[in-house]
């Protein structure tokens, strides 16, 4: 009965496994149809409906937020559930909000109190759902936007309290958060517990040493290593592919900074260069917060790995937004 058991577990898993791969398999294609389509596509064209964009991402965003429409996994409330595919809007509003800055900021760059209104709104939604990590990247990439096409940084000063403060009761009033940074502090410390997750990746990095165990020979995302298909996939790279793997993928993430940067100095237009600046620090930064959780060298967030992690929302808008990049870049 035992050895019966076992293979029907052995069997539910595989099943289980070549599903979502499927499924992935079938976002990666969709979203690389939309990098072609994106990359052919007059970027200008999207200048003229970002206000469209920005209000049906807000609705998104609200509609997610109601009990019996948003569905609720582990504690938040992020998706769209239409049957055959869930849809994340927190996800849509990276790209929509990089659309709709990219606009404002070109017509007039003193934009502050709409820009800090607008992101204002949709960092709030964001936080309700919640999701710290995705709020971070919105209003880091954001923030980057709005200097890098001139604005000043004097207004700014002036909300660094707020922001501080508004920081600050985020993590003492949510007990899961307070436990993320004291573990970053020392993770050392309650093992099985709020450390459990990190230590464990350092494990995964560990174990990988310089050429990795072979694609396909992690243990640790075997029950051990949690969130492995999307968080802590960066881990599993590590510990498969060793410390070459790993630099690969920074490498890789280099080389599209770099070229995403090229794109902004030599954009035809202001709308041009603000947009390849939002999508290559949004990427950029995403990329950057994901692995340096990993490494330990800042608090763990949830957050996915761009073009690596499991999960057809993000992985679908980051492709339509590198179409986008290279679109602006064909007209350079």
């Amino acid at each position: 009965m035992v050895g019966n058991a076992s293979v029907v577990d052995a069997t539910r898993d595989f099943g289980d496994k070549w599903y979502y791969l499927k499924l992935q398999s079938g976002w990666a294609l969709f979203g690389l149809i939309g990098f072609f389509l994106a990359s052919r596509f007059n970027y200008h064209r999207l200048e003229k409906i970002s206000v469209p964009l920005l209000l049906v991402t807000l609705v998104l965003l609200t509609v997610v937020l109601i009990p019996g429409i948003g569905s609720k996994l582990l504690g938040a409330r992020r998706w769209l559930n239409f049957g055959f595919f869930s849809f994340q809007p927190a996800e849509l509003a990276k790209l929509t909000l990089a659309i709709y800055f990219s606009s404002l900021l070109k017509k007039n760059k003193d934009q502050f109190w709409p820009f800090v209104s607008v992101l204002g709104v949709c960092a709030g939604l964001i936080m309700l759902e919640p999701d710290l990590g995705t709020t971070i990247v919105l209003v880091g990439t954001s923030i980057i936007t709005y200097f890098g096409s001139g604005g000043q940084l004097k207004r700014f000063l002036l909300l660094v309290p707020i922001i501080l403060l508004a920081g600050f009761g985020l993590i003492i009033f949510s007990p899961y958060r307070l436990d993320r940074l004291k573990t970053f502090f020392d993770y050392t410390k309650d093992p099985l517990g709020s450390s459990y997750h990190i230590r464990q990746v350092l494990l995964s990095l560990g174990s990988g040493k310089v050429f990795g165990v072979g694609l396909g020979q992690s243990r640790q995302k075997y029950e051990f290593l949690p969130e492995v298909t999307t968080d802590s996939i960066f881990a599993v790279i590590g510990e498969e592919l060793g410390l070459v793997g790993s630099l690969s993928v920074l490498l890789a993430f280099f080389v599209f900074v770099n070229l995403g940067l090229h794109t902004v100095r030599n954009a035809p237009d202001q709308f041009g260069s603000n947009l390849a600046l939002a999508i290559t620090s949004w990427i950029g930064l995403q990329a950057f917060i994901n692995i340096a959780a990993m490494a330990a060298l800042v608090p763990l967030t949830g957050i996915p790995l761009p073009f690596i992690s499991y999960g057809g929302s993000s992985l679908v808008l980051v492709l339509l937004a590198s179409g986008t990049l290279v679109s602006i870049s064909r007209q350079s």
